[in-house]
């Protein structure tokens, strides 16, 4: 595939300056999966290989917010989190944004994939939450974690900065009650946006506006364990084995939160992988409210994301979310 070549020239200068030596790229091809940005695998002269994505219109902050994520995965030291190497471009036409990370390719499954995953994800949920964000860190694999890691302290809810969700923004303001925080910053905005195009008007918005009015109700203060930190966009799709076997964890939108949400957009499309729960719940006991009710409310989040995504095709499983947390509590 063709990358452009001022993000072509702009890439072999970063890579030069990291390495000491002077590179150039001899391949970039294509790499499916994403729907928002372009991507590439890139071959070196020397034969080293890179993981590029770019944008000539995505928000200026888009590809910053997306390594500040990454790097504060990787700074809690529990999965793997490919390496953010370089970034550049002002997102215009003539020179479009980019990032430039680590190759981590796909493998199949370990043996005891889903219960890594598990255990490292709530790692990062409970040790995570101390870690301010930007500071980068190794990734490291879930192997020889404690057992029992100490519960995050009293916090906020929120991040240090705002970010994205797919290419919608996401505020992020730090709030001290998890149910003001989910209602006012996840999907009251959601919902306003949907209303601005067309969508749940009537008596079809108002099941909506009853989950809003609720929700000091349905979640506690302090959400299931306190602050936890977030992949914030666990679907499929951003979480696979690498060529050992073992789970990588990609394109992150974090914040802290309930660590719930995670499991919640794990599921929305797909099951937890065999294993992962048990693996979870080594360090961090899924409520019993989850399956009850919370799994729905996280999930409406993500289906109003689509809503304003997709269209209209995802209306009716946002009303269905709601109605089943209504009828639930």
């Amino acid at each position: 595939m063709t990358v452009p070549a001022k993000v072509l020239a702009a890439v072999e200068a970063a890579l030069e300056s990291r390495i000491g030596r002077s590179v150039s790229v001899r391949d970039a091809g294509a790499v499916g999966g994403g729907c928002i940005n372009p991507s590439a695998r890139l071959e070196t002269t020397a034969g080293d290989a890179f993981f590029l994505k770019w944008n000539p219109s995505a928000p200026r902050e888009m590809f910053s917010a997306e390594a500040d994520g990454l790097s504060a995965l990787a700074a809690a030291g529990a999965l793997r989190i490919p390496e953010v190497l370089a970034s550049g471009g002002t997102n215009t036409g003539e020179d479009p944004g980019w990032l430039l990370m680590e190759f981590v390719p796909r493998g199949a499954p370990g043996p005891d994939y889903g219960q890594r995953l598990g255990k490292g994800l709530a790692h990062i949920h409970t040790v995570g939450a101390g870690h301010p964000g930007g500071n980068g860190g190794a990734h490291a694999e879930t192997t020889g974690l404690e057992e029992k890691v100490p519960r995050p302290g009293p916090g906020f809810f929120g991040w240090h900065r705002d970010n994205f969700i797919g290419s919608l923004p996401q505020e992020n303001r730090q709030v001290r009650h998890w149910s003001v925080f989910w209602r006012d910053l996840r999907l009251e905005p959601q919902l306003r946006m949907a209303r601005s195009r067309g969508h749940f008007s009537g008596s079809e918005g108002r099941i909506l506006d009853r989950v809003l009015s609720a929700l000091e109700d349905l979640l506690p203060a302090d959400g299931t364990r306190g602050p936890a930190l977030l992949h914030g966009d666990l679907w499929s799709g951003n979480f696979y084995p690498d060529s050992r076997g073992t789970p990588v964890l990609i394109d992150p939108a974090v914040y802290r939160g309930d660590g719930e949400v995670d499991l919640a957009m794990m599921e929305l499309f797909g099951a937890l992988p065999r294993g992962f729960e048990e693996g979870y719940e080594t360090l961090r006991l899924i409520s019993p409210e989850y399956a009850a009710y919370r799994r729905d409310l996280y999930q409406l989040y993500y289906l109003l994301v689509h809503v304003n995504l997709f269209g209209r095709g995802y209306v009716g499983s946002s009303l269905s979310a709601a109605r089943r947390v209504l009828s639930a509590t």
